[in-house]
């Protein structure tokens, strides 16, 4: 509802558009498991399941999506169920006619050119309806180029593709529609989609918003502090910038307004916090995953490059935050209990930074030597642990009362029985990370074991509460656990339409690419450009994102960009001399794509927050690009120092001085855009803090 889609009054409609999600869900979870293996039954390749995977998302993007913004939204029109349908055949084609296609490779029968010109046009609509024009417009203008290249202007013509090329490599092969983006939204995504639609079910999203209410809510400007900490902890596990506006800004922003903050700085602090949220590695977006494939390094290793950008990132956000509050004088919200002496504060710190290393530490070594000790029996030794953790840490939660719904916050929440309320939502993170970390399992198969868990979890933790606190009901029933499971299921497969739809039609651009040749005429038009100037080439890819990016979800753009830019980038920096490690250009071109949700006029998260805020939206996008001027400072201080990406750190000493020295001057920086340090700055000390 929150993009625009139906929602159908009808019986019918309703239970289709119910079932049919947590059907694809279904299909999903059973892809990403051992299962088809163990039983050898429905084992599917990649492009099968790509397939599969597409012809869900095209089916529900008719069906959920109405056709322009004035036509009806309580019922599903006649036309739209046909479309849908002939849609999801067309994209499942490649697993009905797979052995076929597989004995006739680029030489297509009148059947398969039907179905390809057909499935890629209804394939465009259904990007426009999902997603809005920009997508279809930019995949429409590359099919064009790919059928018209001998009458192009003489820089870029080339010699064409006949309609069977074309259709062969777009739609009946894995170069175009059905390549690595859409095996990336089949395989990785999805999972990691749903780990976060089903930790909202259970309950998480709105322990991890009151956590960081309770831990910064009375500071100066405490509710934008906290609403910077939430959006951080909610962008952990949510792949949109615009969803995460909507799900923390709905009570951040008018907390936020009551305090002090104007509506359109209210506003633009969420949307810096929401967009800020798809750089924190592990999800990212979606972005992750697919650097993965396209940089061709571990998942571990994109992870360990982007952490240290992400976190400073997030560090000057706080400080800004503060500043605001400063500039404005702010009053704090008033905490409920007694304030605690400095010794005793200290040593809450320190117990606190304790646990979460022991925590770290325990996974890592603990569970590592359980390996060594228990063998092949380790996994039966760890699930005994994990039940332990989980029904110690539940009766431990039943100790405090149970946490209200973040919207009725209207006082500060105490901090130690508002965290102890939750801890055992970290036992599914925490087997995420052994997972990847210690297992080496791959991102799929990793959040497959930590879905399951936390699957347990909601389907478990209402009547386990119910025994623990003594009381009965609806509420502490399996039959409601049940309940939360299925509608977190229906939710992540509803959140992935936009998703699997955009993928597979930025592979129309990567599939333009591959089969004209463009990448090489871009190099050399790049070069003209900017006469081999390294930083020329940087800005003109930057803005190239941000316009793109003004349209386009972040996935959509970063593949497109990437795919253009980032070789271009690297060549002509090792003509300059500069060797830029290809990670490096791949976050570039991600940092820029996320950033053009906030940049006016088209910012989406601005238009979002601007609705809760009741500000203007053009407003709110301006102020919020304002804050994330250091989010744009970064990627370029990155391709020319690669240490602030943890490549070519040699040892920890080395590591301590460049987080300190990177998280000073990114302070620094902060309190040069904002006029503010400790009071109001002189021109001369904002050109002295900038410099």
């Amino acid at each position: 509802s929150d993009t625009g889609a139906r929602n159908p009054t009808g019986t019918i409609p309703k239970k289709i558009l119910f079932y049919v999600p947590l059907l694809w869900t279904i299909f999903q979870l059973w892809y990403a498991s051992p299962l088809p293996f163990i039983f050898n039954i429905f084992v599917l390749n990649d492009t099968e399941a790509r397939a599969i995977h597409l012809a869900f998302a095209v089916f529900l993007s008719y069906t959920a999506y109405p056709t322009f913004k004035s036509s009806p939204r309580d019922y599903i029109p006649v036309q739209d169920w046909i479309v849908g349908l002939v849609g999801a055949l067309c994209a499942a084609y490649l697993f009905i006619a797979y052995e076929g296609l597989a004995e006739r490779p680029g030489d297509p029968t009148q059947l398969d050119l039907i179905v390809a010109v057909v499935g890629l046009i209804l394939l465009l609509e259904a990007t426009r309806r999902a997603l809005g024009p920009p997508l279809m417009v930019v995949a429409g203008v590359f099919i064009i180029y790919t059928f018209f290249g001998p009458y192009m202007p003489s820089v870029i013509a080339h010699k064409g593709a006949s309609l069977s090329k074309g259709m062969s490599h777009y739609w009946l092969g894995t170069e175009g529609v059905f390549g690595v983006a859409l095996g990336v939204s089949t395989g990785m995504v999805f999972m990691f989609v749903l780990f976060g639609a089903l930790l909202e079910s259970a309950g998480a999203g709105n322990y991890f918003i009151r956590v960081a209410f309770a831990g910064l809510g009375h500071m100066k400007g405490g509710p934008a502090k906290a609403a910077v900490v939430s959006s951080g902890l909610t962008g952990l596990v949510s792949g949109s910038s615009i969803a995460n506006v909507v799900t923390t800004g709905t009570f951040t922003i008018p907390l936020m307004k009551k305090v002090g903050f104007s509506p359109e700085k209210a506003g633009a602090v969420e949307v810096a916090c929401s967009t800020n949220g798809q750089l924190m590695p592990p999800v990212m977006g979606a972005a992750a995953f697919l650097m993965v494939e396209y940089v061709g390094i571990t998942y571990i290793e994109v992870i360990k490059h982007a952490f240290l950008p992400a976190i400073i990132s997030y560090i000057a956000l706080v400080y800004i935050v503060h500043l605001e509050a400063c500039k404005l004088n702010l009053k704090r919200m008033e905490k409920l209990v007694t304030t605690k002496t400095l010794s005793q504060k200290l040593l809450s710190a320190v117990l606190s930074f304790l646990f979460v290393v022991i925590l770290a530490g325990v996974t890592y070594y603990g569970l590592g030597w359980i390996k060594t000790v228990a063998g092949d029996a380790t996994i039966y030794v760890v699930c005994i642990l994990l039940a332990v953790s989980y029904l110690f840490l539940l009766h431990y939660a039943c100790k405090v009362p149970e946490l209200e719904d973040s919207t009725e916050i209207k006082e500060l929440p105490p901090l130690g029985p508002t965290a102890q309320a939750g801890y055992y939502f970290l036992l599914p993170i925490v087997v995420l990370m052994w997972c990847l970390v210690v297992e080496r399992l791959s991102p799929a198969l990793s959040a497959f074991w930590a879905t399951v868990l936390l699957i347990f979890i909601v389907i478990t933790q209402r009547p386990l509460k119910g025994i623990f606190r003594k009381m009965k009901g609806d509420d502490f029933t399996f039959m409601h656990g049940f309940k939360d499971l299925i509608n977190g299921m229906v939710s992540g497969a509803r959140n992935m339409i936009g998703i699997g739809v955009a993928t597979s039609a930025a592979g129309i651009v990567v599939g333009t690419v591959t089969l004209t040749g463009i990448g090489l005429v871009m190099t050399e038009f790049v070069e003209f450009i900017s006469g081999g100037n390294l930083m020329l080439i940087l800005l003109f890819t930057a803005i190239i994102s941000l316009i793109l990016g003004m349209g386009l979800p972040t996935t959509a753009n970063y593949i497109v960009v990437s795919t253009l830019m980032a070789p271009v980038i690297v060549d002509l920096g090792a003509q300059n001399g500069l060797i830029v490690p290809l990670i490096a250009v791949h976050l570039f071109v991600f940092y820029f794509g996320i950033l053009a949700d906030d940049t006016p006029p088209v910012g989406l998260a601005a238009f979002a927050a601007a609705g809760i805020s009741g500000g203007d939206p053009i407003r709110t996008g301006i102020q919020g690009f304002t804050y994330d001027i250091r989010t744009a400072v970064l990627p370029f201080m990155f391709i020319f120092n690669t240490q602030l990406l943890i490549i070519g750190v040699a040892n920890w000493v080395q590591l301590i001085i460049v987080i300190v020295a990177a998280v000073i001057a990114m302070l620094a920086f902060a309190a040069g855009t904002q006029g503010y340090f400790i009071t109001k700055s002189r021109i001369w000390e904002t050109v002295a803090l900038l410099l």
